[in-house]
């Protein structure tokens, strides 16, 4: 089973987390099952970037970006080269690393509360 290591984030993981996982399932959904509690505001379907992380270590045994993934984390904070978006990757067997930037976009979350 691959472990994953995810690095301290102030909000999500303020000591940084360690588990193992099953693979063949996504990043995000590994992140959640684990108490990782990454925002993903349009529900896992690659609309938004609210998920998107930056894989330390492991990049490679992620499936390949598609298209819609790549156009989708042109619009995310902190875009690095080893960006994905954590409900678009699937996790194989090799171990990860995992930094969650600092920083999302989420209109949603932002909106002032209703009267």
């Amino acid at each position: 089973m691959p472990k994953i290591t995810v690095l301290p984030h102030p909000e999500y993981a303020p000591e940084g987390k360690v588990f193992e996982t099953q693979g063949h399932l996504s990043l995000c959904d590994a992140l959640l099952d684990h108490g990782v509690e990454i925002e993903h505001a349009c529900g896992k379907v690659g609309a938004c970037t609210t998920c998107h992380v930056i894989v330390r270590q492991g990049y490679d045994s992620l499936n390949p970006p598609e298209e819609d993934e790549e156009d989708m984390l042109d619009r995310a904070w902190g875009l690095q080269p080893e960006s994905r978006l954590s409900c678009q990757a699937l996790v194989d067997n090799e171990d990860l690393v995992v930094e969650i930037p600092m920083y999302s976009i989420n209109l949603e979350k932002e909106k002032p509360p209703k009267p």
